[in-house]
């Protein structure tokens, strides 16, 4: 009797393959790239390119130390999707070395050094920001406004490989806080969301930040793709985004000057990016089904947490990183009773 090789998580079935889902997870992602690109600049498509292409060199590298199969595990796309997610985590006007760095982390460290695909008990993509974030905090905070300072796809180009700016223009005066951070900052100084807006007003949009709110739109359509082809579960999407709502909703009643709307908290930042794209990595996320609303639940409330009272004014991905950790307890407390057997 021949024996068969048992590969690890995520299994899937023969006709959704690891590299199918993990393409179906690529398209899904297309329109709210496309959108922040045109909001953005071409900062995003370098940094994309720059990522992938980190990535599988990274990858093919690992595996060849490992002594595993290249090919195999080179083409399921998930260092594409790994490149991409931590791309779109990047400024545009990020530097090379930054997209190196990150990328290369993530697929070293937090991925191969516990085993590979399947065995990584933390998101890359997150762990890759983290790092980034915490270390290069200047680098990670330099952001483009929406619309108002476009560069061209030279310009760009040549400030990612040689960080150069066009002639006339600094550093300082090309970028700006996020509108998360903007509002936390002055939030901060005791001002009101009213001065705020008003203050600011070239940053923000109808109810988040400008630009943000439309790229959060587009990810929310993608993902709701990837639920009805059911490349994706619904329950984490629903249970993070349901439990920021409501939670945000009670905090902003009483004091609606000083505590943002829910939609901003919605359509602000990447709060649909990690809904719909991070939290549900099937390696990292919770199994059972109400594991799932739990661990998608805890996100959710811990992003707003840090968001209100922590330091980081996005919070996602220390959210999902957060929640990584407690997934094999949820799972483990949340497995469905094994039918004719009594509990104890």
């Amino acid at each position: 009797m021949n024996s068969q090789q048992v590969h690890s998580s995520p299994h899937t079935p023969p006709q959704n393959s690891v590299t199918r889902l993990m393409l179906a997870v690529v398209f899904a992602m297309l329109p709210g790239c496309m959108t922040y690109v045109y909001f953005f600049g071409w900062g995003l498509v370098i940094n994309i390119v720059l990522a992938i292409f980190v990535a599988l060199a990274t990858e093919a590298g690992m595996l060849r130390l490992r002594q595993r199969p290249v090919m195999p595990f080179l083409t399921d796309g998930s260092a594409v999707v790994t490149a991409m997610l931590l791309a779109l985590a990047l400024p545009t006007l990020a530097p090379w070395w930054l997209t190196i760095v990150g990328v290369t982390f993530a697929i070293v460290i937090a991925k191969h050094l516990y085993g590979g695909l399947g065995y990584n008990p933390f998101n890359p993509a997150m762990v890759g920001y983290a790092v980034l974030l915490i270390a290069f905090p200047r680098e990670m905070t330099a952001w483009l406004p929406a619309e108002i300072h476009h560069m061209g796809f030279m310009d760009s180009l040549r400030y990612t490989l040689f960080e150069t700016l066009p002639a006339g223009t600094t550093f300082d005066t090309l970028t700006a806080a996020t509108p998360l951070d903007t509002v936390k900052t002055e939030l901060g100084l005791d001002h009101t969301l009213d001065e705020i807006f008003t203050s600011h007003a070239g940053l923000f949009g109808g109810v988040a930040g400008r630009g943000w709110e439309w790229i959060n739109l587009m990810f929310m359509l993608g993902g709701l793709v990837l639920i009805y082809m059911k490349v994706i579960n619904w329950r984490i999407p629903l249970a993070l985004l349901g439990t920021l709502f409501i939670i945000a909703t009670l905090f902003a009643l009483p004091a609606p000057d000083i505590r943002p709307s829910p939609w901003f908290h919605l359509f602000g930042g990447a709060a649909m990016l990690g809904a719909f794209f991070i939290a549900t990595d099937p390696v990292t996320a919770a199994t059972t089904p109400r594991g799932q609303l739990i661990y998608g639940a805890g996100i959710g409330i811990l992003i707003y947490v840090i968001r209100t009272w922590g330091g980081y004014p996005d919070a996602v991905a220390f959210a999902v990183l957060l929640m990584n950790m407690a997934t094999p307890t949820i799972d483990y407390y949340t497995q469905p009773r094994v039918f004719g057997h009594e509990e104890d």
